[in-house]
């Protein structure tokens, strides 16, 4: 395996879900630094405290439950937290080693979210990442992992096929590529921009139509 990045080129893992999401929205956050909280990003920091405690080590049956694991890829280029990783003990030779453990142990990523399932590739493009940095971290093959959702409190499984992990990738090729240039993307005003958080900082209707901001109001206010 080569190294295509170095340290000096991670980008925040999560901010995947933000590029899949919106291109406009990731620029904001990442190449601006701009960032404001709405509804859903402070229920989403209360559900996150849960999984945010990186001494948190729970041994149930044969699963050993981990939480706030630091995470890092140089083929995604890529570094970040998995809010959960269960270490599933196994019988056969496809596991890890664990130190102070006996036997083999499978690494199963679990991603938290706010709301229910969706319709969309954004939740699921984050936990494939994530599954990826472990697999490079602890050179092992990982099949699927969970999300677990704060709205139905309910885990839904997720296979990492090979179309996933290619657009896993070419997601990370496409936010390397922008932050290199310092470009943050035009908007393409949709139904996301309801559920966006930054969409007074972003006014997509302006940047879309690359109208004034005068023009904008003058047409909206009279």
């Amino acid at each position: 395996m080569s190294t295509l990045y170095n340290d000096d080129d991670l980008l925040a893992l999560s901010g995947i879900q933000h590029f899949a999401f919106c291109r406009r929205q990731w620029g904001l956050i990442h190449i601006e630094k701009q960032w404001q909280e709405n509804v859903g990003t402070i229920e989403g920091q209360h559900l996150h405290q849960y999984v945010n405690n990186p001494d948190f080590y729970q041994m149930r049956d044969d699963v050993l439950t981990t939480r706030s694991l630091p995470l890092v890829s140089y083929r995604l280029g890529f570094y970040g937290v998995a809010d959960v990783v269960e270490f599933h003990k196994v019988d056969n030779q496809k596991g890890v080693t664990l130190n102070g453990r006996q036997g083999l142990w499978m690494p199963v990523p679990v991603e938290y979210k706010r709301g229910k399932p969706k319709t969309d590739d954004i939740d699921i493009v984050q936990l494939c990442a994530q599954a990826i940095c472990i697999e490079e971290m602890l050179k092992i093959s990982i099949a699927y992992g969970y999300i677990y959702y704060g709205q139905t409190r309910h885990r839904s499984k997720i296979i990492f096929s090979d179309s996933l992990r290619q657009r896993v990738f070419e997601l990370s090729q496409a936010m390397h590529k922008l932050f290199e240039e310092k470009v943050t993307p035009g908007a393409e005003p949709g139904k996301n921009c309801k559920a966006c958080s930054l969409v007074n900082i972003c006014m997509p209707k302006i940047s879309a139509r690359n109208i004034s901001v005068k023009k904008y109001l003058d047409n909206n206010l009279n």
